[in-house]
């Protein structure tokens, strides 16, 4: 097969909504697919690993419980807009903390960044985007969840500035 025939395969695949393609020519089968998004709202515990069931139960559980019973997680920040840095996200893609499961976070709250410290990793179509603070200062707040979904321009971190 043809080189540049394979790449627009390729292109066809990533910029379309198919997921996989097959193709059998002159005796010879190709067989393109792309990873599909996890997507946990419809998952039944039943198919599940018990440690994603429970988390599943879990979440669910916490959103049936009355809105008083939660904590507040509302920070009220007395300072002013001038020396709050908002960090936003430069891509669509999905957000971490750490530059692997196991390690630790880049950042978290009270931690001190210079221009140039990595604060997360946005990955974008299977690539891991570092996102580097452009302020000295202490983050005061990390608005994203761990391996959550980001939208361009959303509000990642809150840095109070030096």
């Amino acid at each position: 097969m043809d080189l540049n025939y394979l790449k627009k395969l390729i292109k066809i695949i990533d910029t379309s909504s198919i997921s996989e393609i097959e193709i059998e020519e002159e005796g010879k089968r190709i067989k393109l697919s792309k990873p599909r998004p996890k997507v946990l709202a419809n998952v039944s515990p039943l198919n599940v690993p018990l440690s994603a069931a429970t988390a599943v139960n879990e979440e669910a559980s916490a959103l049936r419980k009355p809105a008083e019973e939660k904590p507040s997680e509302e920070i009220i920040i007395p300072f002013t807009k001038e020396n709050i840095a908002e960090v936003k996200s430069p891509m669509v893609g999905t957000f971490y903390r750490a530059p692997a499961p196991e390690a630790d976070a880049y950042v978290n709250v009270g931690s001190i960044v210079s221009p140039g410290s990595i604060l997360c990793i946005i990955e974008a179509m299977k690539l891991m985007n570092e996102i580097e603070s452009e302020v000295s200062g202490k983050i005061i707040k990390i608005l994203v969840e761990n391996a959550q979904p980001v939208e361009y321009n959303q509000p990642l971190f809150l840095i109070e500035k030096s």
